[in-house]
């Protein structure tokens, strides 16, 4: 397999740089280009040659990360992008979901994180730090259920246990909460997960704010 392009928009210039270092003398990915802020970003953009993912900061200068990666997308749909995330920038999680990334990645995360985002993404698939969704979820109260998307139809129970999943509940302590048993949770999680077509419990999350059928 080829190794994935990326395009890095931070603007911290010593993070920044220090990244596209990893990156290439680790032969991870190939960087076809940087910016410090979401105009620069843009303006870098070309049609015909769009990287495989962008790693991009949320809190920047001139342009944030939100709306750079709205814009983006609105121009193209396919594009592939990651959150850089702080401790400290779990209020942002919901926004940047329904700008349209596809992830999120702590700028603290080691070297093995960092290729795993990058890897899982740039094939299609949707990747979360499990240190910051678990951090995500234990400021929530309870999520809950308020309706159905449109274009999934759940029951009234799948919603409830969807509603827990996303309070970071075990199958154990939804069973419990409900009254049923560990293995009827498990059912309910696995027909969430193929109704939804999410493969693991972060996407399903991100798929369940998207799609606002919890309120957090």
């Amino acid at each position: 397999m080829d190794k994935p392009s990326i395009i890095i928009v931070d603007d911290h210039q010593i993070f920044r740089k220090g990244v596209i270092s990893l990156l290439v003398n680790e032969n991870i990915a190939n960087v076809i280009g940087e910016a410090s802020n979401g105009k620069e970003f843009l303006s870098i953009l070309k049609e015909d040659n769009l990287p495989d993912l962008v790693l991009i900061d949320i809190e920047m200068p001139i342009m944030d990360g939100e709306e750079a990666t709205r814009l983006a997308l609105e121009k193209y749909p396919n594009l592939k992008m990651v959150a850089l995330s702080m401790f400290g920038d779990e209020g942002n999680y919901s926004r940047m979901v329904n700008a349209g990334v596809k992830g999120f990645l702590l700028k603290n995360s080691d070297l093995t994180e960092l290729e795993n985002a990058i890897t899982t993404v740039s094939t299609g698939e949707t990747y979360f730090s499990n240190e910051l969704l678990r951090k995500i979820i234990s400021k929530l109260s309870t999520p809950k259920p308020i309706q159905k998307s449109n274009d999934v139809h759940v029951s009234v129970r799948e919603l409830e246990v969807l509603a827990l999943i996303c309070g970071g509940m075990t199958n154990e302590e939804i069973s419990e909460k409900l009254c049923i048993s560990a293995s009827t949770v498990k059912g309910h999680r696995t027909n969430l997960l193929e109704k939804t077509g999410c493969k693991n419990t972060a996407s399903l999350i991100m798929f369940s704010i998207k799609n606002k059928m919890i309120e957090l």
